[in-house]
């Protein structure tokens, strides 16, 4: 087989002579060093082709990607480049990497993960990697007690499971027998796309975001025959994360303000400006998805559910939900409960191959988003929480919402809005839409995901505005951080004895009374 690479070169292969003896005309290579040859010639020509046809859209997308970093300035001795950190490029530059090769998305996050790391062990003289991944405490110390666990250990290893988890969860459901029984009762227009995303919002408020997209994505496979578009998957993904934006059981970062002491009552107007966007871009997916690939209303009437596998889901679910609350690790339980639900039905475990590909390229990234010198946010504002949406959209938001919970004073019902719903936007800013993308490849296309999901990222910003215009700013108290007399050290609120309710000065004494007849629900603003 003979295969031209330029007009004057050519390579003949011979996978029967691996010799490597050199004969007239031609030359042995091994074949992986041959198809290694072949990847870098045509990643070559797609990167060529990219940059001579679309060039002003890579301009545009690398704006896009890199204009989130100038809300962080350099500090410190580490290598800048003007008022930004190298560090802020680099992850900059993976993110474009992943944009542009979306086929190639595990090795560019490897390799991005690499240099980067590579980068603050020598560059950073603050940085130590084993600090930074298990924290200081003793490991019993942070087994034992999830208040003293550090690092980021508890990250990684928690969504390493979900991911995992939640790939033989969907399998589990697939083969229940219950999403091909629903075409009988979801209708047979853009009504029944429209009803699936908001069973899927409605699930993701008591269910993990990545549980709710991907039983969403599995329903969509089989109702839709397995045509679905890629408008209508960013849907998928954006509802289960939107569901979750008021609840405090509904996603990690709500579950995070809840165990520092954010009243679940002060999250749950993020449902406002969620359920605004629920309508908008539900509207516009279900339309898509209509013309592209009707619900067929031809189920099987001979399928049978199996009521065992049904068992099983629940049991997973349950587990996921009791393991959050009681030792902030959900998968823990849902893989406790995966093992004994094994006694009800076999598990498929030959998903798990296939998810640990996009668990790993999602896990580089939490990873690269760690390290970022993100040691100080702007203050808290509305306009620093809608930044955030859109930073989010590329950053992890789990280290985004540590770092407001730390700064404190934050509207914390519209914070988990624009961090949860805003990681939507693009396939990789959430781990909802990296797990359903490896039911969906196609998604992976960044540019393909905003121009055809267009409907998500408006409907994020005429969610934030709803939101805000109706309820308008509304800082609340954590653990740490009071809104009257913060009693943190250098906090802007320390020292601070009166608060503005609705344009009327309340103290201290009547500030808490006022709120403790609210189901304390915070409607205060700081004033001097």
């Amino acid at each position: 087989m003979t295969i031209s690479i330029k007009k004057d070169v050519k390579i003949f292969f011979n996978p029967m002579n691996l010799s490597g003896k050199k004969r007239e005309n031609s030359f042995k290579l091994h074949p992986n060093f041959k198809l290694s040859v072949l990847k870098t010639y045509f990643m070559i020509n797609r990167l060529g082709s990219l940059l001579t046809f679309n060039s002003r859209k890579l301009f545009i997308m690398a704006l896009l990607i890199l204009s989130p970093f100038s809300l962080f300035a350099a500090g410190g001795s580490v290598p800048a480049i003007g008022p930004v950190r190298v560090e802020f490029i680099i992850f900059g530059l993976i993110l474009l990497g992943v944009a542009l090769f979306h086929n190639q998305t595990f090795w560019v996050a490897v390799a991005g993960l690499t240099v980067l790391l590579t980068f603050k062990l020598i560059f950073d003289p603050g940085f130590h990697f084993g600090e930074h991944l298990f924290g200081e405490n003793s490991m019993a110390e942070q087994l034992m007690d999830k208040g003293m666990r550090q690092g980021e250990w508890g990250i990684i290893l928690n969504l390493a499971g979900l991911l995992l988890g939640f790939a033989i969860l969907s399998k589990i459901f697939e083969e229940s027998g219950v999403p091909d029984i629903l075409p009988k009762f979801l209708p047979d227009d853009w009504k029944g796309p429209f009803i699936l995303l908001i069973f899927v919002f409605i699930l993701s408020s008591f269910l993990d975001n990545i549980a709710a997209a991907l039983i969403g994505g599995t329903i969509a496979l089989v109702v839709f025959k397995k045509k679905v578009h890629i408008g209508y998957i960013a849907a998928i993904v954006a509802a289960s994360n939107a569901g979750g934006s008021g609840s405090v059981v509904g996603d990690t970062t709500t579950t995070m303000m809840w165990i520092d002491g954010v009243s679940a009552f002060n999250v749950l107007h993020g449902f406002i400006a969620a359920g605004v966007a629920l309508l908008f871009f539900a509207w516009f997916a279900a339309h898509q998805q209509d013309k592209y690939q009707r619900i067929v209303k031809d189920s099987d009437t001979n399928v049978r559910i199996d009521w065992m596998k049904i068992l099983s889901v629940a049991l997973i679910l349950a587990g996921a939900i009791i393991s959050n609350i009681l030792y902030d690790m959900p998968a823990l339980g849902v893989w406790i409960a995966i093992v004994i639900g094994a006694a009800i039905r076999p598990v498929p475990w030959k998903e798990v191959p296939g998810a640990i590909k996009g668990s790993v390229f999602l896990l580089c990234l939490v990873m690269c988003a760690s390290m970022m010198p993100v040691e100080e946010l702007p203050d808290a504002s509305w306009m620093t929480a809608f930044s955030l949406g859109f930073l989010s959209a590329v950053f992890d938001n789990i280290p985004l919402t540590k770092l407001c919970l730390d700064q404190g004073h934050y509207d914390w019902g519209m914070l988990a809005y624009s961090v949860g719903f805003g990681g939507s936007m693009i396939w990789f800013g959430s781990s909802a839409g990296v797990a359903i993308t490896n039911k969906f490849p196609e998604g992976r296309n960044v540019i393909e995901w905003v121009k055809k999901g267009w409907h998500v990222a408006v409907a994020y910003v005429i969610g934030f505005f709803v939101l805000y215009f109706t309820m308008g700013w509304q800082p609340a108290d954590n653990k740490e951080h009071k809104i009257i007399n913060c009693p943190v050290p250098g906090c802007p609120m320390a020292g601070k004895h009166e608060v503005s309710i609705n344009s009327e000065s309340y103290n201290e004494t009547d500030y808490y009374h006022f709120i403790s007849h609210n189901n304390g629900t915070s409607l205060c603003q700081g004033t001097e």
